[in-house]
This record gives structure tokens, sequence and C-alpha cells, in this order.
């Protein structure tokens, strides 16, 4: 079996899995008195580089990364991530963390609460704000979700870095073709069934969009009430959610292999945010949402309570794919084969908030 680095930011600091031969051992937390709410492992450039956004009560949000697996970190000397003077803007949280593709080596997104997008060229040591889309026209209208207004998801695309896809709660997903000098609402197909114009070109509540293998303009998106896909990069969205126990939910993710295939982690509703049916269970299509199986071998059978949160299901770029998910039980799950099947990596862990995996060896 392939060696996978898996990172797992919980309210309560970040865990460090190793799989070496078929074997799991996990270390930490780092970073014990903050919660991790992001988190990348960017391995463009051979040697893994490793990046958490920490949320510390006491200093505030910092991003801190390290060039060794964890056995040191490091913190520059000033914020990387900082809202400059003439905003009026504090940062408040560091919701997500995405290195770019190949095509923009050292390039590093983050994305913000307040909903922001900062850029990095240096591997993610500092940050400056792209002001085109925080001086968007249709700001002032954006409202917080439930949890707040932040930019929780990046997607680049592979074949040029000047096209760049986000989403916001509760704006909606936004792109831009031109490197961020412009942006332009990418939601239509996506409903808001809390306005009273479900239709609106913004004002989604979209809670994750992940980007198909082998085709960049193949985007899957879970929304608050609904799961979508796009075959012309965001420009226009079709309903997948059928088949679904439920289309609420916040998780999902891309197979990295299989344009085709995507997962999501159906939960009961809005109102009662716990897995659908009381089942911990993920659900795969194969068929580009025309269909969904529900994946279920060696996860608990009986009644369960433990809901994912948007950025703690992921896939590693394995083949066959690992898949992980961590929940709000604090248990950490693992598939080495696509979902088929799955095992208990950790259990009483702080509320997992983040996971991400990678092939390091």
């Amino acid at each position: 079996m392939t060696d996978v680095l898996l990172a797992a930011g919980t309210r309560k600091g970040l865990f460090l899995g190793r799989r070496k031969g078929g074997r799991w051992d996990f270390e930490g937390p780092y970073f014990t008195a903050q919660a991790i709410y992001s988190a990348a492992i960017d391995t463009r450039a051979g040697t893994p580089r490793l990046l958490a956004g920490g949320d510390s009560a006491h200093w505030g949000p910092s991003v801190f990364h390290s060039d060794d697996l964890g056995a040191s970190w490091t913190e520059p000397a000033r914020p990387a991530v900082s809202f400059p003077k003439d905003t009026g803007a504090s940062l408040e949280r560091v919701w997500q963390l995405h290195p770019a593709g190949p095509a923009a080596p050292g390039v590093v997104y983050a994305g913000t609460e307040p909903a922001a997008l900062f850029r990095s060229e240096d591997g993610g040591e500092s940050f400056a704000l792209v002001r085109p889309l925080w001086e968007h026209p249709t700001r002032s209208q954006w409202v917080p979700g439930g949890g707040g207004e932040g930019l929780h998801t990046v997607v680049t695309d592979p074949r040029t870095p000047d096209a760049v896809t986000v989403a916001v709660s509760t704006a909606g997903v936004f792109r831009t073709e031109d490197g961020g000098a412009h942006w332009s609402p990418s939601n239509h197909g996506v409903s808001a069934v809390f306005l009273p114009d479900r239709h609106p070109e913004f004002g989604q509540c979209v809670h994750k969009v992940a980007q198909g293998a082998g085709d960049p303009d193949r985007l899957y998106l879970q929304n608050h009430w609904g799961v979508y896909r796009s075959d012309d990069a965001g420009a226009s969205w079709t309903d997948i959610g059928e088949g679904l126990p439920s289309d609420f939910g916040f998780a999902l993710a891309a197979h990295p292999h299989r344009t085709d295939t995507a997962y999501v982690f159906p939960i009961t509703a809005d109102a009662d945010r716990v897995p659908a049916d009381r089942r911990c269970r993920v659900y795969r299509t194969g068929d580009g949402g025309g269909s969904w199986e529900a994946l279920s071998a060696g996860l608990p059978e009986h009644d369960h309570y433990g809901t994912v949160l948007r950025d703690a299901l992921c896939t590693d770029d394995a083949d066959p794919a690992g898949v992980y998910f961590g929940n709000r039980n604090g248990e950490l799950y693992a598939s080495g084969d696509d979902g088929e099947s799955w095992e208990l990596l950790a259990s009483h862990l702080p509320d997992v908030l983040c996971v991400r995996a990678a092939v390091v060896g």
C-alpha cells in the first residue's frame, strides 16, 4: 500500500496520521489550545509542505507551515493573513487553505471570515488580499450564514492559473477567468429555498464545491438543500440529489481519478443536523449523480449522531482512492478501496473540523 499522510484538524489541535505498509500511526495534537479550521498538504515541490489555519482564543487566527511532516512548525513574524487597514476589517478565521495547481507553483489561496480571498506566492508564508472580490459590487448584499460569512471553498483550474472558483456562505459561487481582476456569480440552477426568489443571481448558501478528476469543467456542489453538478465550470448547474436520503449536507469530495465519481455525507435537515436516517453512511455516485449508493461496510450500524462538517470529508490521490472523514463525535474513519470498506482510525478526539490526505511516499 502507498504511504499516506493524513491531517485532521480538530477543535483542540491538529492530529497527523501516517500510513506505512498498511499500518497507521498518529502523532499530536499540535497547537493544543487552538481550533484548526483549515489544513492543506502541498506536494507540488516534492517535499510536502503542511499548512494549518489555527484559531487561538487568546492570540487570534494564524497560519503555520511545516516542511518536515510536522516535526517542527513555523509561524511568520508578521501575520500571514491580515486585512489592510483601509478595509476596516479584521480577520476572524481562516476557513480554507488551497495550494493552486501545477500551473501556479508557489501559489496558495486562503479563504477567510469575513468572506475574502487572499493569495500567496511563497507557499503560504505571506498573503495579499484579492481586492476585486472584496470590493465586488454585490458584497453589501451578502448575508452571513449560520456559521458566519466565510469564504470556505477555493477551486483552481489546472489548465490556467487565471481561472479560480470560490464559494461563500451565503453569497454563493463566484468565478474569475482573468486572475482575479473580475468576478462573476456562477449560481444558475442552484436554489436558495430560504429566499422569496429561490433562484437569485447570488445569495445561495453553498456548503462545498469539488472539482471532478480529469475534467476541470466538471464541478460538484453540496448546497443548503440540494446536490448539483456542473459540466461547464460552474456556468450552470443541474440537480443530482435524487436517490439520496436527504440532499441537505455539508461535506463533499471528488474521486481523484474518476470524473463521474463523488462522495457526500447526507444530513437529515438544517433543523436536525445529524446523519440522515441516524445512520453513519457515505454516499457515492459513479455516474455523475445519475444514481447513488450507500457505503457503510465497517461503519457503525446503530443509531449515530456524528455530523460531518464541510471540510471533514476528503480523498487522497492514490488508486484505488483513499477516502476519509471525521465527525463531531471525534471519530476518524478511512477507506483504502474507494469507499467500499471502512476502518475506525481514531475515536474520542475533539470535534473534527477538517481532514486532508495525500500520498507522500
